[in-house]
């Protein structure tokens, strides 16, 4: 194989692959095995015809006929009471051939950067011989995916099986575990012995480990054998096997042992050459979200050799996902031009999470009796999803007053201090454990904020409760929700970003009990700090809701007619308030 193809960045052709070779030289040695078995068995009819009964048959005299059924179901019931002991140490996988599989690169969107490397890696496994005996490198073997759930570990891995055109044999890793003591540790060792056993006949082989944490978590404290299997027995197995593709298969171990056998009787300076096998071409690939609880011996070099994280999706990476899904679904025309306003509005959504949000969308559209999807189906499961399905509660007409007032306070802050947040949602809509609800979020992607920018956070989740006691002289049980909000992000900015009086930072701390929260109130002078973070904030705001009293209270008129408004619907309720105090 052209050894320059490896620099491109794209999936190698398997028909110029070491792979494809690999392959295609196996399947003729398949062909000239069974090519020798049909010639032996007719040779063998071929005899039968012409002696005139079958040979190698015996004759059963009469008494050993009548005993022939008792040891049938002697043999049966042996077979019935052992194969199931016998198949506990089988191993787990689940074997799909490449065109099992309908997920390619092609599909895989969101993640250039991961994909980027994978296509790097696949091609080291695709030109593995070539890697190997015309630069001397080593192959990877071990590949670890690292992210949140829902990011497309799996199904990236499945795209690599597709594009490389080998077998995929995928196990979790409870499939792995058994109540009998020792089969754990058979299982593992019977799953990269199928791994080798297909990659040897395929060319290549992926096998793929899902939440390898369960059988690699680390054995730091657990002595010398951890007192349970499945913890230090299973990652030392799992340790072992992860090496073992060196290791040829049993017909050449056989034979090298009869070589052995026979170079006793031959002088040192002439033995007979032991037949050698280069490794199984075998990939595997492990999943978790939980890599830090991994065994760090699992992560040296040889085992799992590098390490791809797959993070949440860019706003780009998250429109680009919808395009895919959206054309696969029934839709409104209309959406096809909005898919940039929804790929903004699901921040820290995750490839999964945007798929099912279409699903969703899709399952209101059906319960109005509608064929496509629209914008309102997405925006209703949208809110579903984050906030919870509406509850039907029958408040009073003080207390739907105060909730309103409440929201509308919080609406009316986050308009005046927040001119760079996006008013999504205003609600006395009861859902999941909240009354009522305000959702906002920024205009524009951020993974930073400014000091002013917390502080108008602190300031919009004190609105309901100023607004209560403006409007009513006392405040309710509804705002503990928003003082704890409040008190957490005041607490994140004297204790960890240094926006106090201090710039020490309480996360510095090591081995002190609690969270950030718990460390900077534990000390008076943090605990002075954040109230004093807090109660400016709440000075600022009660001035602000005095001087724009106009806009509460249309918010609350609109929320007391319409119970809910939704993006636009907001803020032309406050145009027209500023319009008409104006």
């Amino acid at each position: 194989m052209d050894i320059e193809r490896l620099r491109e960045n794209r999936v190698l052709p398997v028909s110029v692959a070491d792979v494809g070779a690999a392959r295609e030289a196996s399947r003729r040695r398949r062909l000239s095995h069974l090519l020798l078995v049909a010639t032996v068995v007719m040779a063998w009819l071929w005899a039968s015809v012409l002696s005139g009964h079958l040979l190698g048959v015996p004759h059963l005299s009469r008494s050993e006929a009548e005993a022939a059924p008792l040891v049938g179901v002697l043999v049966l019931v042996a077979a019935v009471m052992l194969l199931p002991f016998l198949a506990t140490g089988r191993s787990p996988h689940v074997r799909y051939r490449p065109e099992d599989i309908n997920v390619g690169f092609d599909d895989v969107l969101g993640i250039p950067v991961v994909v980027e490397e994978a296509v790097r890696t696949l091609n080291l496994f695709l030109a593995h011989a070539s890697f190997r005996e015309q630069m001397g490198g080593t192959p990877r073997k071990g590949v670890l995916f690292e992210g949140p759930p829902g990011t497309g570990k799996t199904y990236l891995a499945k795209a690599m099986a597709r594009e490389a055109g080998v077998p995929f044999l995928f196990a979790s890793s409870s499939a792995f575990q058994s109540m009998f003591y020792g089969q754990t540790n058979r299982k593992v060792r019977a799953f990269f012995s199928q791994l080798r056993k297909v990659a040897r006949a395929e060319g290549g082989a992926i096998g793929f480990i899902e939440e390898i944490d369960a059988i690699g978590a680390t054995r730091a404290g657990l002595g010398a054998g951890g007192g349970r299997e499945g913890i230090a027995g299973v990652v030392n197995e799992l340790l072992i096997q992860l090496q073992s593709f060196d290791q040829p298969p049993a017909s050449v171990r056989w034979r090298a042992g009869v070589i052995e056998l026979v170079n006793r009787f031959l002088p040192p300076n002439r033995p007979l050459r032991k037949p050698s096998v280069p490794p199984a071409n075998v990939l595997v690939i492990g999943a978790t979200n939980r890599a830090a609880d991994l065994d760090p011996a699992l992560l040296r070099p040889g085992r799992f050799d590098r390490t791809i994280t797959f993070d949440l999706p860019s706003r780009a990476g998250r429109q680009a996902i919808l395009d895919h899904e959206l054309a696969r679904r029934a839709h409104d025309p209309e959406l096809e031009g909005r898919t940039g306003e929804l790929a903004g509005q699901t921040f820290g959504y995750t490839p999964a999470m945007l798929v099912h949000l279409l699903d969703e969308a899709l399952v209101w559209a059906l319960r109005r009796g509608a064929a496509v999807m629209s914008w309102a189906d997405l925006q209703r499961a949208k809110m579903t999803e984050e906030i919870g399905l509406a509850q039907p509660v029958e408040y009073t007409e003080a207390e739907r007053r105060t909730i309103a007032t409440h929201e509308a306070g919080h609406a009316a802050v986050a308009w005046l201090v927040g001119r760079s947040r996006k008013l999504e949602v205003l609600s006395i809509i009861k859902r999941s454990a909240a009354l009522g609800l305000l959702a906002h979020s920024d205009r524009e992607e951020r993974f930073t904020q400014t000091e002013s920018e917390l502080r108008a956070l602190v300031q919009i989740a004190l609105g309901g409760l100023v607004a209560e006691q403006i409007f009513f002289g006392e405040r309710s049980s509804g705002v503990a929700d928003d003082l704890k909000h409040a008190t957490g992000v005041a607490a994140q900015m004297v204790g960890s970003m240094g926006m106090g009086g201090t710039l020490v930072s309480y996360e510095a701390v090591q081995g002190a009990a609690g969270n950030l929260v718990a460390k900077v109130l534990s000390s008076d002078v943090g605990r002075e700090e954040v109230a004093g973070v807090l109660e400016a904030a709440r000075a600022e705001v009660e001035k602000l809701l005095e001087d724009n009293r106009h806009v509460v209270e249309a918010l609350r008129d609109a929320l007391l007619e319409r119970d809910e408004l939704v993006g636009d619907e907001i803020t032309r309720v406050i145009d027209e308030a500023v319009h008409q105090s104006a």
